[in-house]
């Protein structure tokens, strides 16, 4: 067919109709449509390969930490430590479990999809018109289109009258678009600017049409989306890379500690089965067991504090990456904007007014007609029931009976005294609408469109009260004053009106022409107020706000500098010429790039794989059909609760509850925190696992016995390490954690000297551990030697707990009782640690021997060494940053 040479929105109607060998009166005949549904198949989506449960559940298990735990857990169960095993395999499964659940989630996104499609359509076949289920349409059907009616496949209008298409899924914009049969001769024409052509899940809000059917299934413009979402790969976190850089660091350090305890073991002569078990016991310890267990619980807490902010949390690992995000795409409309028509300009009395001051300081005869005519002049209404104001009708008419009932004119009352008598309605190809109205003893015409238009209708204008010749200076003045509005993205219209003293016949000629003009209105929809605000936040906080939207450049660019995105060396790019450069030139440019508009799908994808390239975590918000590809990209998708579609809710990591951009923020600063808690909860767990495998390490190579047996490790790694490391995760956010630049997704969780931190306090504490044993085995035995370092281990941690909380601020700050949680771990780990030693029946089950008080003494003595040492270097640290910042 032709149709595969030239796309259809370039072809003329004929053209179309001979290309796809059909007519408008008879349409396609049964042999026909048999051939091209074998040719191209149903009008349906079709579903990617599916993973099997069973698949997914295996591959849980590919996270190289995990794959450590795993190895740990069969050789702990070898090792006769069978709860070690049974609470390694516990803490694997539940992950893989949590992880099965969330890919499943995801995958509905191909669901919600097939939902768009239409159960019915109207068309003409064999000469006759019926209704067909609509996955029986094929390509060169004619399709009979009404108000109220959704697209039902993509194709070109073949006849059109009056027809406006909502078009906010696919292309994200609220206002009707007007549609035509009109010829477009520009292959670059944007979807937005595609009028000849209808897109599948498309709603006719108004008038009627026809159209041929030319593309179905997945060659419209619905499956080109479907096709993108299953070809996007989702990359991984950078959590979830810095995790799995810690386990192959683990791993690579327990080896080495094994394979050097076991030569040097076998060297000093001794038997190789307990120096492989002492070996083996000893990787064991440097694996913190509840660290895949600790990040879960960290990251739902963090869902859970978001939800009460309005954001809820798809994917766990999302909270997170929201936290190093360097960059924020987000759609224009119901995002940044208020998804509101409103007017914001009247211009009456030969001037232009803002619409607040009209509101607050009265108004004149001229304003005052301008909003009787938008009210009356209009179809649309607003309707308040017990739970919510409900809007019905075209955007643009609700913005006038909205303003008018800001200024106290009720419809309803305003109807009662001019009732409408009869009416013109909106036309796309005369763009004006009129309406005639009763007024005691008086008849009204009030016509509103199009200002260009409108003009040309006019021969006087309202000044006051007086009625004046509408000479071309007067002409003049609007003009200006229209295209001054148009220049800040204002939608224009103009208001007009007639007096008769007897009923007009309802003709074009005589209702539309000779017109008194009377003003203007400027409408926009307005950005939401606390916006500015947020993304101020956001680029103090090192994150660069892009706007993307299927709106005209210069609205959006409007939008843009109201909001501060669009600065002085800013640049915007519109779809046509975004298609026009290549990968290189973007990526040259792209740090200046503030505004995109008149995109397509497509073009979201490749602006977020551009930001990607230059090493950025981008967030991407959006809530149409069009945005779900770019969502699944995005190393992290917003999607809108309200606004948003069911794919582009199923395509996203998070939900924005109430469509607002400032509550990004507030998952940022959350993120922040979250990672910064994670990286609380390393530096304690590594930097206690350290010391238990210096103190293991070092006694082996001087030849002592061992200072802790299997029972001990096992103890200290579940009851004083793992509870404290949870409660690190729901530590405060520092006040000034949205000054900071986001973190590159290359940056260690070591970095900042993170890791040298982690090591000199493991050393600390074995220093300190070997030092009481030493002592305790010379003056009292091996038994109490190992009570006392198990002892001293234990509630060392618990104050060495404190030290992590802040890197560089002192423990006793104002901060110091803010975690209730920290202090009830440490209380609870704090008991359990003694109970073990002071219960005779536990006593002997944990071999360890009673103490006396001069043990006891040396043992509060020892565990607080650690707070002490670790003071000191802070204050150093913060002596050296003040040298260097003077």
């Amino acid at each position: 067919m032709a149709a595969e040479k030239k796309e259809a929105f370039l072809m003329t109607a004929d053209e179309t109709l001979a290309s796809y060998q059909t007519n408008l009166e008879n349409g396609l005949n049964d042999d026909q449509v048999k051939e091209r549904l074998e040719k191209y198949g149903k009008n349906k989506l079709e579903e990617g390969k599916k993973t099997s449960l069973i698949k997914k559940f295996l591959l849980q298990f590919k996270d190289f930490l995990i794959l450590v735990l795993i190895v740990a857990a069969i050789i702990s169960g070898l090792l006769g430590e069978i709860s070690d095993t049974l609470l390694i395999l516990i803490i694997v499964v539940v992950n893989a479990i949590i992880g099965v659940i969330q890919e499943n989630k995801a995958e509905n996104a191909m669901e919600s999809l097939k939902k768009l499609t239409i159960p019915e359509a109207e068309v003409i076949r064999n000469g006759q018109k019926q209704m067909i289920p609509s996955i029986n349409l094929v390509p060169g059907d004619i399709v009979c289109l009404d108000a109220g009616d959704r697209i039902p496949a993509d194709g070109r209008i073949i006849e059109s009258a009056a027809l406006q298409v909502q078009e906010s899924a696919l292309t994200g914009e609220s206002v009707p678009v007007e549609k035509n049969a009109d010829n477009i001769t520009n292959p670059k024409t944007p979807l937005g600017d595609r009028l000849n052509y209808l897109f599948m899940s498309s709603v006719v809000t108004y008038g009627r049409g026809k159209y041929i059917v030319t593309g179905t299934g997945m060659e419209t413009e619905i499956g080109n989306i479907a096709g993108m979402i299953q070809g996007t790969k989702q990359s991984q976190t950078p959590l979830q890379k810095s995790l799995a850089q810690l386990g192959k660091t683990l791993a690579i350090g327990a080896l080495a500690a094994c394979a050097i305890i076991f030569i040097v073991g076998m060297l000093r002569g001794g038997d190789p089965l307990m120096m492989f078990m002492t070996a083996v016991s000893l990787a064991v310890a440097a694996i913190p067991e509840g660290l895949p267990a600790i990040v879960t619980v960290v990251l739902a807490l963090g869902t859970q504090r978001l939800v009460a902010k309005h954001a809820i949390i798809r994917k766990l690992p999302a909270v997170e990456t929201l936290g190093c995000a360097s960059v924020i795409c987000t759609d224009k409309t119901g995002t940044l904007t208020q998804n509101k028509m409103t007017i914001k300009k009247v211009y009456a009395n030969e001037g232009i007014v803002n619409a607040e001051e009209i509101k607050e300081d009265g108004f004149t005869a001229s304003e005052k007609f301008v909003v009787r005519i938008g009210q009356l002049c209009n179809d649309a209404s607003i309707v308040q029931n017990e739970v919510k104001q409900i809007e019905i009708g075209d955007p643009t008419e609700v913005a006038m009976v909205q303003y008018a009932g800001d200024l106290g004119f009720n419809k309803d009352i305003s109807l009662e005294k001019a009732p409408r008598m009869d009416e013109i309605p909106f036309d796309s190809d005369r763009k004006l609408m009129t309406t005639v109205h009763r007024y005691e003893n008086t008849w009204l015409s009030f016509t509103k469109g199009a200002p260009d238009v409108l003009l040309d209708r006019c021969t006087e204008y309202l000044k006051g009260y007086e009625v004046l010749p509408f000479d071309e200076i007067a002409k003049e003045e609007v003009r200006k004053a229209n295209e001054l509005m148009a220049n800040d993205a204002y939608r224009v219209l103009g208001y007009a009106f007639q007096q008769f003293y007897e009923q007009p016949d309802t003709t074009m000629e005589l209702l539309e022409h000779n017109l008194i003009f009377v003003g203007l209105t400027g409408m926009i929809d307005p950005p939401r107020e606390e916006v500015k605000k947020s993304i101020e936040e956001c680029h103090n906080a090192g994150i660069k706000t892009v706007m993307i939207t299927g709106d005209h450049k210069n609205t959006a660019i409007a939008i843009a500098k109201d909001l501060n995105i669009y600065q002085q060396d800013s640049v915007a790019l519109s779809g046509t010429e975004l298609e026009e450069m290549s990968d290189n030139q973007l990526d040259k440019i792209i740090d200046k790039v503030a505004v995109y508009a008149r995109v397509s799908p497509e073009h979201k994808v490749r602006i977020v794989d551009a930001w990607q390239r230059k090493g950025d975590v981008v967030a991407m918000t959006g809530d149409g059909v069009n945005d779900a590809p770019a969502l699944k990209k995005a190393d992290i998708g917003c999607a809108m609760g309200i606004t948003g579609t069911d794919v582009s809710k199923e395509a996203s990591d998070m939900i924005l509850a109430d469509d607002n951009f400032s509550t990004i923020v507030s998952a940022v600063r959350e993120g922040r925190g979250i990672y910064n808690n994670i990286k609380k909860a390393v530096h304690f767990l590594l930097s206690c696992n350290i010391a238990e495998i210096l103190i293991l390490f070092i006694a082996t190579l001087v030849g002592w016995d061992q200072p802790l047996l299997p029972v001990h490790i096992l103890w200290i790694n579940l009851i004083t390490d793992s509870l404290p490391a949870l409660a690190l995760g729901v530590e405060k956010n520092s006040d000034h954690i949205m000054e900071a630049k986001p973190r590159k997704q290359t940056e260690s969780m070591f970095s900042n000297g993170l890791g040298g931190r982690i090591i000199f306090q493991g050393v600390v504490l074995s220093i300190i551990s070997l030092f009481v044993f030493y002592y305790g085995v010379t003056k009292f035995g091996l038994t109490e030697g190992r009570t006392m370092v198990f002892a001293v281990l234990g509630l060392s941690q618990l104050t060495h707990v404190l030290n992590v909380r802040s890197e560089r601020e002192s423990v006793f700050n104002k901060y110091l009782f803010t975690n209730k949680y920290l202090w009830g771990a440490i209380g609870i780990s704090m008991f359990l640690q003694l109970i073990v030693i002071l219960v005779p029946g536990l006593r002997s089950f944990f071999n360890v021997a009673a103490l006396d008080l001069r043990e006891w003494w040396i043992i509060v003595g020892a565990s607080l060494t650690p707070l002490l040492v670790v003071e000191i270097t802070k204050i150093i640290r913060r002596l050296f940053s003040e040298r260097e910042g003077q």
